[in-house]
């Protein structure tokens, strides 16, 4: 067969006037147009006549033909146009280049049209019906190929949820399908109201289902915010009878504790207790309403943890006090329900496990005290804050206590920062934290009354104890804040009072927050504008314009901080709503709103890893006038990133090199923020030359930031840790570094060993929503630039790394399970020890010549002797075996006190640890988490950790439980230490296992 060298012969025979030479010439240059395309580029406008030509019957392939001849000229918007005019010769599974490119343009083409139909209420006919053809072609081709995944993507992409539907009920797996979509939804949509239309059809066709997953579901509706439908769900299973669909309500209740939603989760609890079903099926039993205070019955309130209680009385009237079993079985369900919805549940095993565990160092924090001059009072003030995180939550205060007269030392300010430190050393202690703090609150009638630096910090550290837990307290905090006059107590009031009240959007604390803000104190007004916007977190109400107008008021910069902070917290996690708002902030002439702005980006975009605002916030953090909103910028890009880690690194690299230190220093924190508790190796490979800059605020927030990262990572997982350890060590001991950068090495220990070294930082929940609480109090800590004692607020961060499994009953019983992977690569790090040498050190005395070579010989001559008789008494013939053995031995011995591990047992490790619930699981070590075959508990769904609802297998037999120690609540301060050994095992103070000191004597010559 001749081989064709040129397509001009082809090309003549267009000028045919027999339509059958024209449609032969098409038909090869379509075959050929990949090798002569130079050549019928000079003939386009001839095909082009062919296609418009009407009366041409193959005026599709001359369609087909240009569109191949433009692709190959680079012209793509042209070669689509032809291609959509070729019809159905646009073949969509063709494999070639030219095909993938049209295909992959089309998409977007359509794509694009659809999100900006949906954005300007456009009908949808306005797209191109030849355009909608053909990736309706596209997507039929993907579904009857049985590439789901793909056709789900596009299908996403292009907003056509009637073909996201067909791909996901035609997949091979629809549950799998399904959870594909939640995470394609949170991952790569975009548009707020997108990804709640998206939710809805997930949760239509999960109802659907045979058998729906009802986790899943109830997660759904919680991002759609509907907790009458969850409420239902959940009151559902319990009335089914059934102890497995009792365990999976249970289940439900804690997955959506765990989003930290407080609003949410009370409306949730109210609708489950106070359902009409519930009270019309209690024949022998009366409701007792108890009148609220606005008139209407409500639920009787507990005074002790604010919770709302069912009060049930018997009614003296009924025949036969005859109890329906099926009610019973469903009020103790429904007690259950109630007391996870609540938060108390989890709350108290969470105490209870990091009392247990607690693995705290407390010859870490000696070092400190010690190293730290009298006079600094920064340093003084980080080592109490850097206690306070190192023991939150575990309930133990031994260091304070040991150390009170060193505490005194801390006046005004530090005062109320030391007395909010007891807030986070005992955060969740719901039921006994007022009387805890007792000793430091305000006393109602008192002759003088206490400093009101103490009784400030004390309403401060109620706050932290009830933060988003706060229905039993707010109301002491209301009325604090009423009978005082002093901004300090008010702004201890304040801060207590919003983060009680996180989220509810309580119309009244939000008036008594803004008649604090309208005395125009500067204390109390800062206070007040941050806590505003804790209390309509997320609401994107009106309110924000309110207090955007009293910051143009004001003449007192720390009010319009306060105030920035408050209205960038009212917009979060609204997203594109929030951008007339940002807009408005953003281009305000006071640097300090714009700073604000930058806060309302990060926490409006949070978790998105949205383009438009990480493009945003780098053009501010590059062209801003103005080091705190540059500073800021960067910052905030860490917020905006933390669903996607591995990003920031990248991300924010020349900007950690800038010549800014501002810029510098937020670029720190910013990858702390993202990367928290990852241990990501870029992460800490960016920070390292940072730790070393030569300006000491950016070496104290690289130090803190390394901290967060490195956060439940050990030596053994990454050698760097050790050597970050051991130069936290050197700057704390060093009397010439600065303050600052001491500071922050001192907080940078805290945060390592934070929670007794049992939780970490995590931004994200296992069912990758949002924590709002840990968002909130990172974004609220990072202010501690201005304000140190804001500080604690990275407390609310802090999840425990712990496997917890709970049976039928919520009680922890003990069964095994496996990590397989190396027990070092996991374990706790090793505790320090004491340093003996500087014991035996004596000082030199002074000593006569002629007295030591008197004493030298008298010695020498006593050696020579006693040498001599031992010769001659004893055999001194030694085998050479003994020897060795007496060699190898005294290795051995050597090793063992210098601390060294034997070889032998490095090379012996498992590759396996068996852990006992509950147990410390920390996030790296989740993906290594397996459950043993022939267990008798079986979890209810594979998760690594968490709290998990157990199924058991084996319920005739007696359960062994664990976690029955829980803190005590007595208020005897001399009590705690004792009890706290007896709970946590002997590892669990290290300072208790010091030799106690000798008794006195008296010296006699």
């Amino acid at each position: 067969m001749a081989v064709v060298s040129s397509a001009s012969g082809l090309l003549a025979l267009l000028n045919e006037e027999h339509p059958a030479l024209k449609l032969h010439a098409l038909h090869k240059l379509n075959s050929l147009v990949n090798l002569f395309w130079p050549e019928i580029s000079t003939s386009v406008p001839t095909i082009e006549s062919l296609y418009e030509d009407e009366e041409f019957e193959q005026r599709h392939l001359a369609a087909l033909v240009v569109s191949k001849v433009f692709y190959y000229l680079g012209e793509l918007n042209d070669s689509l146009s032809y291609a959509l005019g070729a019809g159905p010769l646009f073949d969509v599974s063709e494999d070639s280049d030219y095909a993938h490119t049209l295909l992959a343009k089309a998409l977007d083409e359509y794509a694009s049209l659809r999100a900006k139909n949906a954005k300007s209420n456009e009908v949808a006919s306005a797209i191109d019906p030849r355009l909608e053809a053909i990736v309706e072609r596209m997507l039929d081709k993907c579904i009857s190929d049985g590439k789901y995944q793909q056709a789900m993507g596009m299908s996403v992409e292009c907003r056509r949820l009637d073909k996201l539907e067909e791909a996901i009920t035609r997949s091979d797996s629809v549950h799998g399908a399904l959870s594909y979509c939640i995470n394609l939804s949170h991952s790569f949509v975009y548009h707020r109201e997108y990804r709640c239309e998206i939710l809805r059809l997930l949760v239509k066709i999960y109802q659907g289902l045979p058998s729906p997953d009802y986790i899943n579901i109830c997660q759904c509706l919680m991002f759609l915010n509907e907790p009458e439908t969850v409420a239902t769900t959940v009151e559902r299973l319990l009335r089914s009878g059934s102890k497995d669909d009792a365990l999976l309500a249970f289940q439900i209740a804690f997955d959506l504790v765990e989003n930290e939603n407080q609003a949410f989760l009370l409306n949730v609890r109210n609708h489950v207790l106070f359902s009409k079903p519930q009270v019309a099926s209690l024949p022998n039993y009366a409701s007792v309403a108890i009148t609220s205070e606005n008139g209407s019955a409500s639920p009787a309130v507990n005074a002790v943890s604010g919770t709302q209680d069912v009060v049930m009385a018997e009614s003296p009237h009924s025949p036969d006090n005859a109890l329906d079993p099926t009610e019973v079985a469903y009020h103790e369900k429904l007690e259950k329900i109630k007391g996870i919805l609540s938060g108390e549940t989890s709350i108290q095993l969470t105490l209870q496990f990091l009392y247990s565990h607690n693995r705290s160092d407390l010859l870490i924090l000696k070092s400190i005290k010690q190293s730290v001059e009298m006079r600094n009072s920064v340093c003084h003030s980080a080592t109490i804050c850097a206690n306070a995180i190192m023991h939150a939550g575990t309930t133990v205060d031994t260091f304070l206590r040991e150390n009170l007269e060193w505490l005194s030392r801390a006046t005004n300010w530090a005062k109320f920062s030391a007395t909010a430190g007891l807030g986070v050393i005992h955060r969740g202690h719901l039921k006994q934290g007022r009387a805890l703090m007792a000793p430091y609150l305000p006393q109602t009638g008192a002759a003088g009354g206490g400093s009101p630096y103490s009784e400030g910090g004390a309403l401060y550290a109620l706050g932290l104890i009830h933060a988003n837990h706060g229905e039993g307290i707010k109301q002491f905090l209301r009325e604090s804040l009423q009978n005082t006059g002093s901004e300090v107590i008010q702004h201890g009031a304040c801060l207590g009072l919003g983060l009680a009240a996180l989220g509810t959007a309580d119309e009244e604390i939000y008036d008594e927050l803004k008649n604090v803000l309208y005395t125009d104190s500067a204390i109390a007004g800062e206070a007040a504008g941050i806590s505003m916007g804790l209390l309509m977190v997320g609401t994107a109400s009106d309110r924000a314009s309110d207090m955007l107008a009293y910051a143009h008021d004001t003449q007192h910069e720390k009010i319009i901080r306060g105030l920035s902070l408050g209205i960038a917290l009212t917009v979060y996690g609204r997203e594109e709503e929030a951008d007339t708002l940002i807009e408005q902030l953003t281009r305000d002439q006071d640097p300090i709103l714009r700073y604000g702005g930058m806060y309302a980006l990060a926490l409006a975009y949070r978790g998105t890893a949205n383009n438009k605002a990480i493009h945003q916030l780098l053009h501010f953090a590059v062209s801003d006038v103005s080091d705190d909103v540059r500073r800021t910028a960067v910052l905030a890009l860490g917020f905006v990133l933390y669903s996607e880690p591995e990003q920031t690194p990248r991300i924010v690299s020349l900007l950690s090199e800038s010549y800014n230190p501002h810029v510098r220093y937020g670029a720190a924190l910013a990858i702390g923020i993202s990367c928290a508790g990852t241990g990501l190796s870029e992460a800490i490979s960016l920070l390292e030359p940072l730790t070393s800059d030569v300006v000491d605020f950016v070496r104290q927030g690289a130090l803190i930031a390394m901290a967060m990262v490195m956060i439940q990572t050990n030596e053994s997982y990454d050698h760097r840790v050790g050597t970050f350890r051991r130069q936290l060590e050197k700057i704390i001991l060093d009397k010439h570094e600065d303050t600052m950068s001491k500071m922050g090495a001192i907080l940078a220990s805290g945060i390592l060993d934070a929670g007794g070294r049992n939780v970490t930082i995590r931004l994200l929940s296992k069912t990758r929503h949002d924590k709002i609480t840990a968002v909130v109090g990172l974004a609220v800590f990072s202010q501690f630039w201005y304000w140190y004692p804001l500080l604690y607020f990275i407390s609310l961060a802090f999840s425990p790394t712990a496997f917890i499994g709970l049976n039928y009953d919520l009680k922890v019983p003990r069964f095994e399970f496996l990590s397989n992977a190396k027990p070092s690569l996991f374990e706790y790090p090793r505790p320090t020890t004491p340093p003996t040498s500087t014991s035996t050190v004596k000082l030199p005395t002074a000593v006569l010549s002629t007295s030591a070579k008197a004493k030298a010989r008298a010695k020498k001559e006593a050696e020579q002797k006693a040498n001599a008789e031992k010769f001659s008494t004893e055999d001194i013939s030694v085998s050479s075996n003994s020897v060795k053995g007496s060699k190898a031995s005294e290795k051995d011995y050597e090793s063992m006190q210098s601390g060294n591990a034997p070889e032998k047992k490095i090379e012996t490790e498992l590759s396996f640890e068996l852990l006992t619930n509950p147990a410390r699981v920390v996030p790296t070590q989740e993906k290594h988490i397996r459950f043993l075959e022939g267990c008798r508990y079986v979890p209810l769904k594979s998760a690594p950790s968490g709290f998990i609802l157990l199924k058991d297998l084996q319920p005739a037999e007696a359960e062994v439980l664990a976690l029955t120690d829980a803190p005590s609540s007595s208020t005897n301060p001399s009590s705690g230490a004792s009890a706290a050994q007896q709970a946590s095992g002997s590892s669990a103070m290290a300072v208790d296992d010091e030799p106690q000191p000798p008794q006195p004597f008296d010296f006699s010559a």
